[in-house]
């Protein structure tokens, strides 16, 4: 079975990274059009919700607003960034299994490849980790379909005691 990107997972994360998209575009019309357009007085009146009691307190609120604005686009640009990039990481996160192996990044192993496993965040939050010869390998529930069907398979050749003996396992046979 092939691990799939998990749907639920796929559209909160898209959901949250359309927002700070809008966001970021929202601070960048304001940073290069409308805040640039205004008086500094007009500025002051919209930000502060107050007449300035000088035209040097309002220049003061005016030198800060638009900067900040532009740096408020910069961050929500950049998160959208992160979290589009965490989904397609997810999606293109390439994993197969079956009763005799498993395949990562199109390496074919068996279970007894597995020199360690780390489940102790398995109940909590779906994540199993895994230490092979060719590197660590942590599958997470919430990000892929499919893990817990792997997860039943390795807990049961556990139980079974196929690993070999100096092989440092968690206790997996308490599910």
């Amino acid at each position: 079975m092939k691990l799939k990107l998990n749907r639920e997972f796929a559209v909160r994360h898209l959901f949250v990274a359309a927002l700070l998209f809008g966001m970021a575009c929202w601070f960048a019309y304001d940073g290069y059009v409308t805040y640039p357009s205004m008086t500094p007085e007009a500025l002051y009146e919209k930000i502060e919700r107050s007449t300035p009691s000088s035209h040097e307190e309002a220049l003061r609120v005016y030198g800060n607003a638009i900067p900040r604005q532009k740096q408020f686009m910069a961050l929500c640009f950049a998160g959208a960034i992160i979290v589009g990039f965490g989904v397609l990481r997810a999606y293109r996160f390439d994993f197969e299994y079956d009763e005799s192996g498993f395949v990562f990044k199109g390496r074919r192993m068996g279970y007894g490849d597995i020199k360690a496993l780390n489940d102790s965040q398995w109940k909590k939050k779906g994540i199993l980790s895994l230490e092979t010869a060719n590197g660590k390998i942590v599958l997470d529930a919430w990000h892929n379909t499919g893990v817990d069907g792997f997860y039943g398979i390795v807990a049961a050749k556990t139980k079974a005691d196929v690993w070999p003996q100096d092989t440092p396992l968690r206790d997996v046979t308490k599910l």
